[in-house]
Parts: structure tokens; sequence; C-alpha cells
């Protein structure tokens, strides 16, 4: 292969990434295109062991994909040639931003790790972001980001596009707006300027499924292929990559290989948070409740897939048409992935985050229905299972960690423990910004919970 002349550094080495943007520069490639190559490395010091593995083997590994039908294939990826190993002051991961031949930085960020409130403004409530701010730590994208730039300001690198690979709604515009501030808060005039004139920051769509590889992947890796692969991982077959054609610095030929740019990312965004990511937590919640451990076998209960089909049959495609999607179609396709056996994606996995998924991902469809005079029974099921779930979690009953990098613990036991649980739980404003204490939306989500109580009752394995 001849040496790339354009690179992308790419915060977050973690599954998803290298399931999916590795494998479309992978594509690339293979297609004899090698202009652009992938350096990553991660803002935390953690997957220290995954990272090392990744190093040994020259950032090459196995990626098994898996259909509904259970037909596996295996694919070599080598598209990431830099792995920049973790220290305090960022210093591998600065050299790669300062080099002039970089002309995107990628990142995939939880949605809590944005930090934003309803009106996109920095909650300052958040210990590391305020460390960060105050110049203490460099921890949180912004931080980093903040560093990378500056070096790559001091080198005269030229513009450089920052793009988000993640499931926050209108991740580009929503991530420009908190740098700004970020970088304001910190007094950083120059720098903000400096972006301002040479980033942009497209919105993007990112979907495929891909769960912590347990130790089988590595397994039945070696057994197909004869390569003893440390950092060998699996995901879903299917995969969708839809991206706003707005980069400063140039891009990848990526709609060679399957990659949609488009000029209007949000109608894409919209459908795939509110059908898929929504439903996603629905079954996770649901299922944990149904004392069930994946995704498939919440989705294969007929019961719960039918919350998730009403859900987006009766309150999500009513307010979110028309669209470019054939909802209906689209919807179907999602039940299909996740019942998906093969996959053995957690529930787990799916369910952490409640804190910044209901408001995300859920609350939106509430208050379109709400807005129209429309009953929203079939989307009130979803905040009902998830204040059940954490009834029992707050119990210590769930069978898994539970991560919510936002819950207040405080705020959790205080509506668990109330006299009127659902009533604590609606006027919680994280979870409900402005719609907080809401009476028809609490009176919804009453009698949701009542059903969700039945369901319960139904199934014996937790009593609330």
């Amino acid at each position: 292969m001849t040496t790339p002349s354009h690179w992308i550094l790419h915060l977050g080495l973690g599954s998803f990434h290298r399931a999916h943007q590795a494998l479309y520069l992978q594509w690339l490639h293979d297609r004899g295109d090698t202009a652009w190559a992938l350096a990553g490395g991660n803002i935390r010091p953690d997957m220290a062991e995954l990272i090392h593995a990744l190093q040994s083997q020259h950032g090459e590994y196995t990626l098994e994909t898996v259909t509904p039908q259970g037909e596996r294939e295996y694919k070599a990826i080598a598209s990431i040639k830099n792995v920049i190993s973790w220290d305090a002051q960022h210093s591998g991961l600065c050299r790669v931003a300062a080099d002039p031949a970089t002309k995107i930085i990628s990142f995939t960020v939880t949605e809590a790790g944005y930090y934003l409130d309803t009106q996109d403004r920095l909650d300052l409530s958040y210990s590391d972001l305020a460390s960060d701010v105050a110049g203490n730590t460099c921890c949180t994208i912004y931080g980093t980001l903040q560093k990378l730039l500056e070096a790559r300001r001091a080198n005269n690198a030229g513009p450089v596009t920052l793009l988000n690979c993640d499931n926050l709604r209108a991740n580009g515009d929503r991530f420009n707006e908190g740098f700004k501030q970020f970088l304001a808060l910190c007094g950083n005039a120059d720098l903000l300027h400096w972006v301002i004139a040479n980033t942009s920051t497209p919105n993007s769509m990112v979907d495929r499924i891909t769960p912590r590889p347990p130790a089988e992947v590595a397994e039945r890796v070696k057994a197909a292929t004869g390569v003893d692969d440390k950092a060998a991982l699996m995901s879903e077959s299917f995969i969708q990559w839809v991206i706003e054609d707005h980069f400063v610095a140039g891009r990848p030929n990526w709609q060679d290989v399957g990659a949609e740019l488009v000029n209007d990312v949000m109608p894409y965004e919209e459908a795939k948070i509110r059908i898929l990511n929504a439903t996603h937590s629905c079954i996770a919640w649901a299922g944990t409740l149904a004392g069930y451990r994946y995704i498939h076998e919440g989705t294969l209960d007929p019961e719960i897939r039918q919350f998730g089909f009403d859900y987006v049959t009766d309150d999500v495609i009513p307010v979110i048409s028309p669209c470019p999607l054939d909802l209906e179609q689209y919807r179907d396709v999602v039940l299909e992935r996740f019942g998906n056996d093969n996959v053995l994606d957690t529930n787990g996995r799916v369910a952490m985050d409640g804190f910044s998924k209901l408001p995300g991902f859920i609350v939106p469809t509430i208050r379109d229905n709400l807005a129209r005079g429309q009953s929203f029974e079939a989307a009130a099921m979803l905040p009902a299972f998830f204040l059940a779930f954490l009834i029992v979690q707050q119990r210590g009953e769930i069978p898994y960690p539970y991560e919510d990098q936002i819950m207040p613990a405080d705020s959790a036991q205080r509506i668990v423990s109330a006299a009127d649980p659902v009533a604590a739980f609606c006027a919680e404003r994280l979870l409900f910004n402005d719609l907080a204490g809401n009476v028809s939306i609490t009176d919804s989500i009453r009698k949701a919970f009542a059903k969700v109580q039945t369901f319960q009752k139904a199934r014996s394995f937790f009593t609330l």
C-alpha cells in the first residue's frame, strides 16, 4: 500500500468505530483508493488492553458480521495505521492533530458526554466538565479538542473538519455550540476565533448494532481464518452512514462504498433516533424486567415486541412524516435486526444512560404529540418502563452493573422512595426538561405505569 496523503484522527477506538467508520475506509482501500488512513486513540485511560492488542497487531483486526439468518462473514480490517497510546497530556494525539496531513478529526462520544441542557448550554454542574474548564484536567471531548487544536494552530497546520460519529441529535451543530461555549468559558478567545474560521462540524447519522465482543468471537475468528486475533469483534450485518457533505479540508470518497452524503441529515436522524434508539431502550428496560439477558430475547417476546411496534406506529410515525424513508418498512427492519439471536447484544449495554436517552430519544415524541393535542399512550409506556427499571435498579436487583454518566444518585433514590414515584419521576427536570411536572404527561405515564405493573405481575420476576 502507498503512503496515505491524508489522515483522519479518531478519538474513541471502541467497538463501534472499528465496526463502522474503519470499515468504510477499508472498503475504499479494497478498491485501490488508499489516499486516506486512520490514526486513533482514546481521551481517557480506558481500554488499555485493547489498545495494546491493536498496537501489537499493527492496527489490524478481524470483524465478524452476522445476518438475522445466522450467516457469518469475516473481514480483515487494516485501515487504522496508527494506534496511539494514552497519556495525560495527550501528546500522541497532539502530534497527529498538528500534522497538516490530518484533515479530519472524528470522535464517538456518548450522549451524556456533551453536557448540554435543553437550550444547548453547557451544564457546569458536572465535575469533569468544570474541571476541564478550570484547566485542572483534560478528560472531556471539549478539553481534549481544545488541546489538540491549540497544537494544530501553533503549527499553522490549516483547516480541519470535526466529525461526530454518535447518536446525539444534530450532533455537529450541537457539538459546535458546546465547544464554542467551552472555549469562551476558558477565556481562550484566540482559539475560538481560529475554530470559527478554520473548522466545519457536519451533522451525521451512524447505525450498526455492535455489542461488546465476548470471548467466543476470537474463538470463531481463529476457527474461520486461522488468525489468533486479540482485537477481534463482531456486529450485525446491517450498516448505515448518512453525512452532511460539509468538509472544510476534503474527505474520502465514502459515497463510493455506500455512505450517503446529503445536504440535510435531520430526517434520517430523527427516524433513527426515535424509531431505532428509543425502541432499543424500551426493549432493554422491559426485557430486563422480564428476566431476559439479551435484546433478541425481549424482541422475540410477543408482548414486548408489541410495545415497541405500537410506540413507533401510533406515536412516532404520525409526527415525523413525511420522511425520505419508508417508516413502516424501517420499523419492521429495526425489529428484525433486534431479533437477531446471533448478535447476543446485552440488555445491560443498551439499557445504560437512561437519564440521557429518555430526554434525547423519547421525550421529543411525547412533546410533538402533546403539541398536536394527540394522546401518546404507546409512547408513555417507554418512560414507565424506565421508571420500573429504576425502582428495581435502586434496590440493587438488576443482574448487571447499571452505567449512567449523568444520573445523580440522590435524584434516582429520591424518585423511587417518594410517596408517589410517578409524580416524582415526571417532575425530574433532568428527564423531562421544561415539561417536568406537566399534568398530561404525568397522567399518561401513571396509566402506563399501571400497565407495567400488570406486566410485572404476570412475569413474576420482579415486584414493584
